[in-house]
């Protein structure tokens, strides 16, 4: 049976649990043959059927990466996409799999920032979250760190405190200092207290190190 007819809009669901059943279905059979016919179908004529296929593909990602990795350059293609889901489902694919390849993402980086810039805060969060994983790998540290200063510089204040609290595993004594320093420069235009509170503690756990 075809994978296409599990998904939400073949069973006339409005709902995300098929996709989701679907996507672990999958990773747990390691059937990479109904990966590589989510892959085909993200071109499909019908923009429901696209819309599961990436919905399903990055709930494999977060589950096992390693079984869409091989797909990257289709999920680095879907970035330029008009349609706003498969643009922002093909970044969270991305972010799934940076550490599975890296060399890829870092090489892409260009286009996913100019993405970023332009897209929406579910695209940005996970740009802010393939920058991290890339900071975190030695060879590509100094690069994915400088850019993650700059998404800091003109991110929401809304999503402000959680970029900082998931950076805090990159953040060293070699750039606590420019990170501290960008927190700190934020702050006064964050008006909701909870999240300038949020902030503060993060650069008070960097302070006390």
């Amino acid at each position: 049976m075809s994978v296409i007819s599990k998904l939400a809009s073949s069973l006339n669901r409005r709902d995300e649990a098929p996709n989701k059943e679907l996507a672990a279905e999958i990773a747990g059979k390691n059937d990479k043959k109904a990966i590589a016919e989510l892959i085909d179908n993200l071109s499909n004529k019908n923009k429901d059927i696209q819309s599961d296929c990436i919905k399903v593909l990055y709930e494999i990602g977060t589950d096992k990466p390693a079984l869409i990795s091989i797909h990257i350059n289709s999920f680095i293609e879907l970035l330029s996409s008009k349609n706003n889901r498969l643009q922002w489902g093909a970044m969270t694919a991305l972010n799934a799999i940076t550490t599975e390849q890296p060399e890829a993402v870092y090489k892409a980086l260009p286009t996913i920032i100019m993405v970023a810039d332009k897209g929406s805060v579910i695209t940005n969060d996970h740009c802010v979250g393939i920058l991290i994983k890339l900071a975190g790998i030695k060879k590509f540290t100094e690069d994915a760190f400088d850019l993650l200063i700059e998404r800091l510089k003109i991110s929401s204040t809304n999503q402000l405190p959680m970029y900082a609290e998931s950076a805090l595993p990159v953040i060293n004594n070699k750039n606590k200092v420019l990170f501290i320093k960008t927190l700190t420069a934020r702050l006064p235009e964050i008006e909701k207290e909870t999240k300038r509170v949020r902030i503060e503690k993060v650069i008070k756990k960097l302070q006390s190190k």
